[in-house]
């Protein structure tokens, strides 16, 4: 299994950002794909996750209302769509993906099977 993520950049607060995270190496019904971010001097934090299936989705209290997650079944791609950007939303971001049964614990970073490599979103003030 592969995940590159892709997107992050430079934006001011305010501002939106779409990441993207091309998903390849298997099938990934019944999996879970999901986005962590990592900010500077900082533990890995959940952030959402998207059935790949049913498309339920999920959302940590810090990105509800904000970030939308969504997938594209044609092109194995999985997005993150940052609106109303902060600067405490400054980080390297990951797409992650795991079977359903292994990612209950969605929010713990071990349970996640497979990491993308990281893109870094910076959000000035």
């Amino acid at each position: 299994v592969q995940l590159q993520a892709f997107g992050g950049g430079l934006v001011q607060a305010g501002g939106y950002l779409r990441l993207s995270c091309a998903a390849s190496g298997r099938t990934f019904s019944n999996w879970r794909m999901g986005w962590f971010r990592q900010a500077p001097g900082k533990g890995r934090e959940f952030l959402s996750y998207i059935m790949w299936n049913s498309g339920r989705t999920y959302y940590a209290g810090s990105v509800e209302g904000r970030f939308t997650i969504s997938r594209d079944h044609a092109k194995n791609l999985v997005y993150l769509q940052m609106n109303s950007l902060k600067a405490e939303d400054t980080a390297v971001y990951y797409c992650v993906t795991g079977s359903q049964s292994t990612t209950e614990l969605f929010t713990e970073s071990g349970k996640w099977s497979y990491w993308g490599q990281g893109t870094q979103v910076t959000v000035s003030s």
